[in-house]
């Protein structure tokens, strides 16, 4: 007669034959449920009165384990033409021992990563940017363990994670498949710049000189970074903030002609100095920028002169001035931009 069972961990336990009938019942109502009928349990109790049988059978004076009863259970269910319910019981059984080895798959990395030193565990050396030794190395070990074991069980199929343990594949970054994440990617700066961008709790409006474009720059870096994992990068950085050099530029050149104009002349009208570098640039094709064309400096030089009853040669000495103080600050600015990203 079964008194005892003898648990996966070593222990002993009282028989309990309830526990047969129930997970009997519960297989055979899952095949009722799909053809629209209702599961018997009193058949289920005596199917159970037939494992006993077949156990103390086979078991006399010995005590079966767990996977023994299970076996015994499958054995007579398909023997009293219960094909149906045998295939869910083995279901149920599979994923009931595919959660439990999870759960032991689980502990043991935990206690590798409590209790080993990164130098003896591979699962602490995975990340090459983290230490796995120190505390916040150490806890986000524990959560990329989790993950992982959480997809493995309930994500992949049981074959891909089979074939990952195994070494046969490796599934890069598996601890983020169940964020539904982005990972490696990268950043266009230049359309991203374009009329502005949304960080998720604010919006950001284009920026207008080199110290804004190096300042949204780490902004959209930062931004990223909590929406996705892994690597970023910005293919052309120097494209990318060319245009707030050349907007830095614009603006510091503009400011330095009205300094110049108020100086030699009394004259202070920075708007009308802005339209005529806009103006300027509209007719010639070229930019106010560090290298000023012939043709705009020309053009340039010529409207001054009108627009403000100057001649020429004051013209070109406002036009020098301000292209000097204008290009040693720009340059300046765009170094101190630079610095404060890279900071």
């Amino acid at each position: 007669m079964i008194e005892t069972v003898r648990k996966r961990d070593g222990r002993l336990i009282p028989f309990n034959s309830d526990r047969i009938t129930r997970a009997i019942f519960l297989a055979a109502n899952k095949v009722a449920e799909r053809e629209n009928k209702n599961a018997n349990y009193s058949l289920a109790e005596i199917l159970t009165q037939d494992v006993i049988k077949l156990l103390n059978l086979k078991y006399v004076n010995k005590t079966p384990g767990v996977e023994d009863i299970q076996d015994a259970v499958v054995k007579v269910l398909i023997e009293k033409g219960h094909a149906k319910t045998s295939e869910e019981y083995i279901t149920y059984r599979t994923e009931r021992n595919r959660i439990r080895n999870s759960k032991s798959r689980l502990m043991k990395s935990i206690k590798q990563i409590t209790f080993s030193d990164a130098d003896d565990a591979d699962i602490k050396r995975e990340n090459a940017n983290i230490d796995g030794n120190t505390a916040m190395g150490t806890m986000l070990q524990y959560g990329s363990t989790v993950s992982k074991e959480f997809c493995k069980t309930h994500i992949l199929k049981p074959e891909h994670a089979f074939a990952h343990d195994n070494g046969d594949i490796h599934i890069h970054d598996m601890d983020f498949l169940n964020m539904g994440t982005l990972t490696c990617c990268q950043i266009d700066l230049i359309k991203l710049f374009k009329d502005g961008f949304s960080t998720g709790h604010g919006f950001l409006r284009e920026p207008n000189d080199i110290i804004s474009y190096a300042a949204l720059a780490a902004i959209a870096i930062q931004s990223n970074q909590n929406d996705q994992h892994g690597g970023q990068s910005i293919p052309y950085f120097d494209y990318g903030l060319a245009e707030g050099v050349y907007k830095t530029f614009k603006k510091i050149y503009a400011n330095n002609i009205s300094k110049a104009l108020e100086l030699y002349e009394g004259i202070d009208n920075i708007e009308d100095i802005k339209t005529i570098i806009s103006y300027v640039e509209e007719q010639t094709g070229t930019k106010a920028s560090l290298e000023l064309s012939d043709s705009y400096i020309e053009l340039e030089k010529e409207e001054l002169s009108k627009k403000f009853n100057i001649d020429n040669e004051k013209a070109s000495k406002i036009q020098l001035f301000a292209y000097k103080q204008a290009k040693k600050e720009t340059d300046r600015n765009t170094y101190q931009a630079m610095e404060a990203f890279i900071h």
